[in-house]
């Protein structure tokens, strides 16, 4: 007997689905945020206070100097130039880790990834030279702009920087590489490649790295890169993993160009 059930959704019920996937993703990726700051908090912590010991050092040199007879005051001005670009430093990047963990809704704009890129390896750059990891980049100039929300793509590439950050502090053969690549993609848009020269990712995984709680990590809860994934999907890209010869592991995504506005 062949039983044939039709029930008819309405739009309003389908809506509602859509918003609730949507609010869902965006609770696991601000969940993900906070996971990685957390992850990131002893480097970020240093990274905060190089500035500020540097400048309590400059202001006890500009005392000195407004005391010494006749006072110098050009060293007094450098010291206190040195001071607020310190200041400057120090609030740029509390002010990023802010943004990151904040909850808000996703934001549309126009976006240059390069620069984004530049500002998420601020924030890991502590974390990369713990580990003493040699961290370069070739970034795209005038590349076609993306239309997307910048907190959670910052996300998605600290993601990748930190899970390739954590594959080669594991290992001790041979050199610790990461290279961090933008250019214009062969499906009219950007692509974004992190490059590692860690253990790499077995052929069986590379299927399975974007599923929802598989992870190879100890104590790791395998959801970073299910959500990175949602993320790029959401954006109308494309996130995936190939292997890196010799050795290591590449991971890239592609975004679509914004075709409302011409490029930088």
């Amino acid at each position: 007997m062949h039983i044939r059930n039709e029930v008819e959704i309405p739009e309003s019920a389908l809506s509602c689905r859509a918003a609730d996937a949507d609010t869902e993703l965006a609770e696991l990726a601000h969940a993900n945020r906070v996971a990685a700051m957390g992850r990131l908090s002893a480097s970020l912590v240093h990274e905060v206070n190089q500035p500020i010991t540097a400048a309590v050092t400059d202001a006890h040199a500009a005392l000195r100097w407004l005391g010494a007879h006749p006072p110098n005051l050009e060293e007094v001005r450098q010291a206190l130039h040195r001071i607020v670009q310190g200041g400057n430093r120090a609030s740029e990047l509390v002010g990023r880790v802010r943004t990151l963990i904040m909850k808000e809704p996703p934001r549309q704009e126009r976006l240059d990834l390069s620069a984004m890129i530049l500002e998420v390896i601020g924030l890991a750059r502590g974390e990369v030279m713990k580990n003493d990891i040699l961290l370069t980049t070739r970034l795209a100039q005038h590349l076609p702009l993306i239309r997307g929300d910048r907190v959670q793509l910052q996300q998605v590439i600290l993601n990748l920087i930190i899970n390739a950050v954590e594959a080669m502090a594991e290992t001790s053969e041979g050199p610790r590489e990461l290279q961090i690549r933008t250019g214009e993609s062969d499906w009219d848009g950007v692509v974004v490649a992190v490059r590692d020269s860690g253990p790499g990712v077995a052929p069986a995984s590379l299927k399975r790295v974007f599923d929802a709680f598989y992870t190879t990590k100890p104590r790791g809860l395998g959801m970073g890169l299910s959500i990175c994934r949602s993320i790029i999907d959401a954006h109308g890209g494309r996130l995936w993993a190939t292997p890196n010869l010799p050795r290591g592991a590449v991971f890239q995504f592609h975004l679509p160009r914004d075709r409302a506005m011409a490029p930088l």
